[in-house]
C-alpha cells in the first residue's frame, strides 16, 4: 500500500510540481490510518525528494537564488523543531483542522489566481515568464543582473519567510511551497523562474533539516513504509512529468485546485467528527 500511494503522491508532483506533495500527508493518513503527526515526516521525505528532483532537473540552475534558499532553510531548522513540539502537543483533531483550513485556502487561492491569469498560479507546473519582475519598492531588491542585493532588510524578509515554512514543516509536515512563492512575489522582484526554482531549493532543505529534527526528537521513522513510498514517489514523479506536456496547463492547475479543496473539506468535516 505505501509503494502504491507513493507512486500516486509522485505521479502528483510529476504533474503539478512540488506544491503536490501537500497531497502526501492526507493520502498516508487515508491509505494508512495514520494520524497527521505519524505521516507528516514520511511526507517530508517525498516533499524533500521532489524539491531536490525539482532543483536539479526541472529548472535552469542559473536561476536559483542559493544564498536566498540557503537563508531559509537556515531560518527553518531553527523553527521547525518548535512545530515538531507543537504537534507534539496540540490534539490530532485540532492539527487535521489546521491542515484542512491550508488545503482550502490554498485551493481557493489557486483557483483564483487560475481564472484570473493560468499561466501565474505559481504552486503547480505553469508556464512562466522569464522577466524580471520591477523591484523599486520591494523590501527585497535587485541590482542590474538580477541578483538579490543583501540588506538588512532583504536578510530580515528571507529569515522571516523561512522561519515561518520552517515551523509550518514541523506541525503540518508540508514543504512550504505555498508560502515561499506568494510571499517572494510580495518582497522581491525576481521573475517566476527564480521564485520556483529557489523555493524548490529552500523545501528540499528544509523538509531534510526537518525529518533530521523529529528524529533526533524521538520520532522513529516507519522505514518499512517510508522506503516504499519514497521509491514510489520517485516513480510516480517520472511517469508523472512524461505525462505533463499533455495536459493544458489551466485544465491541470482547475483539477489540481478542485482536487485539493476536496480532499480539505474531507479532512474538514474529519476532524469535525462529521465523517
Amino acid at each position: 500500500m505505501a509503494l502504491f500511494l507513493g507512486v500516486l503522491v509522485g505521479a502528483i508532483l510529476g504533474l503539478t510540481g512540488a506544491g503536490g506533495s501537500i497531497f502526501a500527508v492526507p493520502l498516508l493518513m487515508a491509505g494508512l490510518g495514520w494520524t497527521l503527526p505519524q505521516a507528516a515526516p514520511v511526507a517530508l521525505l517525498a516533499v524533500c525528494a521532489a524539491a531536490t528532483f525539482g532543483t536539479v532537473v526541472a529548472w535552469d540552475v542559473t536561476y536559483v537564488r542559493y544564498r536566498a534558499a540557503m537563508l531559509m532553510a537556515l531560518a527553518g531548522w531553527f523553527s521547525a523543531p518548535l512545530g515538531l513540539k507543537a504537534a507534539a502537543i496540540l490534539p490530532v483533531d485540532l492539527l487535521t483542522g489546521l491542515f484542512a483550513v491550508v488545503l482550502v485556502v490554498v485551493a481557493v487561492r489557486l483557483l483564483v489566481q487560475t481564472r484570473s491569469a493560468p499561466g501565474d498560479a505559481g504552486i503547480v507546473r505553469a508556464r512562466l515568464s522569464g522577466d524580471e519582475n520591477p523591484s523599486a519598492g520591494r523590501v527585497v531588491r535587485l541590482d542590474g543582473n538580477g541578483r538579490i542585493i543583501w540588506t538588512t532588510s532583504a536578510v530580515l524578509a528571507m529569515g522571516t519567510i523561512g522561519a515561518g515554512t520552517g515551523f509550518l514543516a514541523g506541525l503540518l509536515g508540508v514543504g512550504g511551497g505555498f508560502v515561499i512563492v506568494p510571499a517572494l512575489r510580495m518582497v522581491s522582484g525576481l521573475s517566476m523562474h527564480s521564485i520556483i526554482a529557489t523555493s524548490l531549493m529552500a523545501i528540499a532543505l528544509t523538509s531534510a533539516g526537518t525529518v533530521a529534527a523529529a528524529m533526533m526528537q524521538g520520532h522513529e521513522m516507519p522505514w518499512n513504509a517510508a522506503l516504499p513510498f519514497l521509491l514510489g514517489a520517485l516513480v510516480g514523479m517520472l511517469l508523472g512529468r512524461q505525462l505533463a506536456p499533455r495536459i493544458a496547463g489551466a485544465r491541470l492547475q482547475l483539477g489540481f485546485a478542485g482536487l485539493m479543496l476536496l480532499v480539505g473539506i474531507t479532512l474538514g468535516a474529519h476532524a469535525l467528527n462529521f465523517i
